[in-house]
């Protein structure tokens, strides 16, 4: 890694190239950990079918407090790339300084609360033979958050001051260690002790705790520590903490009431049976690396059209969601493609044998549609993002959520007929995130209006 020099021109321009340029590195980035979480499935699926079905319900539980920090890393990405954009990169290490202890405040809220407030809560919905091994696999998974957190934000930076090359060492660190201690701990190899269902736990805390040392020592020996005077002090900003949390709380909320619903749709799987809960499982293996194309250009979209209204360039926002809509919607449907031509060989992975592959691809053929739709919409949504207008992303998010939930209720409570028909409730909603969020962007009001 070099040291730093001139601090280097960070306006983005709108082209094919300078959207690959921050895409590819963040696709790489994320498709290491979807690997690493499609590995703990696969593991936990040999160890046996009860292991896999419980992960879903823990992996999403997991993913409400995931997300929060994910909301806050893309608001922070957002005000970072605004600021590249005006060419006011002096203020970075005060935002990042922010960040680090709003962030580490979210992850000591989210230990308390699993620890203390969601007992309490679970008991009441979820089995009670799984109850019990759930809650003890939660409480030693939640002290991963505070990792967590504050490797989203020296990503949210990496991205943002046009580094994303950097993105993958911190990840693949983290993923490499993951699969290595899920294979020691659950199975109980070379001398390890046989932790099973509790060994992933520990093995992703540890896997985190690694990757945020990683993008700490990125930062610093790559010398962007020195370029843009980081960790100089952690003194509290108000006016830079206010910018933060404007931009953050809306979009936190959104990313919590959205995987919340996720959990509630996973709390009814549980009355459907084991081998349901273990197809749902997988299916949510499905979209984290299917999806990973499709987040990655949405973070790119966030990024560009921040940096383009920093330089007050807004004739050019809608030029920059359509071209990345295109490269998303591209990549996800190649990966839909290879994963649907061989679904056998995909679900054989889990050990379940032939009667869970037979019941598992017409869900995964109703996922992948889902994920199509996912592709074309969660640019729009991103495209919001960019704008500033987060208050309008919780109002898509929240229209979007009374359609899932309506839906949702009816074919798995009311009137359940299958489970493919039950996870085509992902259509639904990203129809309605997509037809929101069009129409707001198409309208242009956002051009006028400052950010809310």
């Amino acid at each position: 890694m070099e040291s730093g020099g001139t601090i280097k021109n960070l306006k983005v321009t709108v082209s094919y190239q300078q959207i690959l340029s921050i895409a590819l590195p963040i696709t790489l980035a994320l498709l290491i950990p979807q690997i690493n979480m499609l590995t703990n499935s696969i593991f936990l699926g040999n160890l046996s079918t009860e292991s896999l079905g419980n992960a879903g319900i823990t992996g999403v539980y997991y993913l409400i407090f995931a997300v929060a920090g994910h909301g806050l890393n893309n608001s922070m990405q957002s005000v970072f790339s605004r600021y590249a954009g005006s060419g006011d990169t002096g203020s970075f290490k005060i935002i990042l300084a922010q960040g680090i202890r709003i962030s580490v405040q979210f992850a000591a809220v989210g230990i308390l609360v699993t620890w203390f407030i969601a007992p309490f809560v679970l008991q009441q919905v979820a089995s009670p033979e799984a109850f019990p091994i759930e809650m003890r696999f939660l409480k030693i998974r939640i002290i991963g958050l505070p990792f967590l957190y504050l490797f989203q934000m020296g990503n949210a930076f990496l991205v943002a001051s046009l580094n994303s090359r950097y993105l993958m060492i911190g990840f693949l660190a983290e993923a490499l260690l993951n699969i290595l201690l899920d294979y020691l701990l659950i199975f109980g190899h070379l001398g390890f002790p046989t932790m099973g269902f509790n060994g992933a736990a520990l093995a992703s805390v540890i896997a985190e705790a690694t990757g945020c040392m990683v993008v700490l020592m990125v930062l610093f020996r790559s010398g962007l520590r020195q370029e843009y005077s980081l960790f100089k002090d952690f003194i509290y900003d108000k006016i830079k903490s206010k910018e933060i949390i404007r931009v953050a709380f809306p979009l936190t909320l959104q990313f919590v009431i959205s995987v919340g619903t996720w959990l509630v749709f996973f709390i009814l799987i549980e009355d459907k049976g084991i081998e349901a809960k273990a197809i749902s499982n997988t299916m949510r293996n499905v979209f984290g690396l299917v999806g990973v194309f499709v987040w990655a250009f949405a973070a790119t979209c966030n990024t560009m059209v921040s940096n383009l209204m920093g330089q007050q360039r807004k004739d050019l926002v809608l030029v920059v969601i359509n071209r990345i809509m295109l490269l998303s919607l591209g990549c996800c449907s190649m990966m839909c493609l290879i994963i649907n031509i061989f679904p056998e060989q995909f679900f054989a992975l889990f050990g379940q044998g032939s009667q869970f592959i037979t019941h598992g691809i017409p869900v995964l053929r109703v996922v992948s549609t889902g994920l199509i739709f996912m592709s074309i919409a969660n640019i729009w949504l991103n495209g919001v993002t960019g704008t500033g207008k987060t208050t309008m992303n919780l109002l898509i998010e929240m229209i979007a959520i009374i359609f899932y939930m309506c839906y949702t209720w009816v074919f798995m409570k009311v009137h359940y007929i299958s489970l493919e028909l039950a996870w085509s409730n992902e259509i639904v909603y990203w129809t309605c995130i997509f037809l929101v969020s069009f129409i707001f962007l198409k309208r242009g009001k956002w051009k006028n209006e400052t950010s809310s």
